[in-house]
């Protein structure tokens, strides 16, 4: 059972706001209504991530609209793993993650796409950073937030 983090469902109610915005101003679409429920739930109960099984059918069904528009693997094309490696240094996901990616849940590759993200330490954050925007441009920082990053590392401590 996989979480969907409370950021994937905040991204996913304003692509729906940006696809099918209110008519009246006041009024949200289908998607975005049965994504906001899930979310104010989230919120009031101070939870960071849902159950991706158990989530309402609406609000999974307009989730899952948003992630097939995200990259699937967050692959560069530099798999150290096949070199021996346990973690790529290209994308950051472990061995068994690149091994049973094919197989994992929507829920489940958000979560390791989460965590890499959060990590920044694979070349795809850094060296390759423009080989990996070129690939997906999704998921990544921005070229500031990138450049932001190398000057903050760059700095003596």
């Amino acid at each position: 059972m996989a979480g969907i983090h409370v950021t994937d469902i905040e991204r996913a109610i304003n692509w729906w706001r940006e696809r099918s915005p209110s008519a009246d101003g006041v009024t949200a679409c289908a998607e975005v209504r049965a994504l906001a429920e899930v979310y104010a739930l989230m919120v009031y109960f101070r939870h960071a991530e849902c159950d991706e099984d158990t989530m309402p059918a609406a609000a999974k069904s307009a989730w899952l609209a948003w992630y097939a528009t995200t990259p699937d693997a967050p692959c560069i094309a530099i798999c150290s793993t096949s070199q021996g490696d346990d973690v790529c240094k290209g994308c950051g996901r472990t061995f068994d993650e690149v091994q049973h990616w094919p197989v994992y849940t929507p829920g489940e590759k958000r979560a390791v796409w989460r965590r890499i993200t959060l990590e920044a330490s694979a070349w795809r954050f850094n060296r390759y950073a423009e080989r990996a925007r070129v690939a997906d441009g999704a998921d990544h920082p921005s070229a500031d937030a990138l450049e932001r990053a190398a000057d903050a590392a760059r700095r003596p401590r």
